[in-house]
């Protein structure tokens, strides 16, 4: 019988194997103390793949409705219990990582569909498309997640990415599903914005040579 683990508020998430949290907090950049330190984490859920060793699944759809929603609640609810209440995500972003006998499918599958991303989102009190990364890798393989502002994806002072690596994950029949969050802009972003930025079309740049 598959195990499962009741998390985040008694969803059943099966065949969970280990939940893991990094923070970086970064506090000086260049030697200069930023304007205020800004936390960045990834919570990142090691699952069983579902589909593996089932050949070719053509629905995934029935696996997904069962296990997207509790990966959603639990990691969000990591976020927030890390940056220390859901007003202090600014942005965020998801990622899936496959072991290298599952499909990049299987991945996108888990967070690309509402079941994850709509869970995350109102959890996390945003209302942007969640950008994202993902890719089939060895276990210890790192993973950079991107994320952006929450309510304001053209916000350009929040791009950034948080890196992951799991030293045993993913098993190549494993999935790592991942979100991440960060409490605040770049440190000392001033590349200004889409909405001060002047109008360049590559006609005009060849003409100012």
């Amino acid at each position: 019988m598959a195990q499962q683990h009741r998390m985040a508020g008694g969803q059943p998430i099966s065949n969970l194997r280990k939940v893991v949290t990094v923070v970086d907090e970064v506090v000086l950049e260049l030697g200069r103390p930023v304007a205020a330190p800004v936390r960045r984490v990834a919570a990142a859920a090691v699952i069983r793949n579902p589909w593996a060793g089932r050949g070719f699944v053509a629905d995934l759809q029935p696996d997904v409705e069962d296990l997207a929603p509790g990966l959603g609640r639990l990691l969000a609810g990591r976020l927030i219990e890390t940056l220390g209440g859901v007003e202090r995500i600014e942005s965020f972003g998801k990622a899936a990582v496959v072991g290298l006998d599952g499909e990049i499918e299987h991945g996108g599958a888990l967070i690309h569909t509402p079941y994850f991303g709509n869970v995350l989102r109102e959890l996390a009190e945003g209302t942007s498309i969640i950008v994202f990364s993902d890719d089939r890798l060895a276990a210890g393989e790192p993973l950079t997640v991107p994320v952006w502002h929450k309510t304001a994806a053209a916000t350009r002072s929040h791009y950034q990415t948080v890196q992951i690596r799991i030293p045993d994950a993913p098993r190549p029949d494993e999935i790592v599903v991942i979100a991440a969050a960060a409490s605040g802009p770049r440190p000392n972003a001033r590349i200004g914005d889409r909405r001060s930025d002047p109008v360049v079309r590559l006609a005009d740049l060849e003409n100012a040579r």
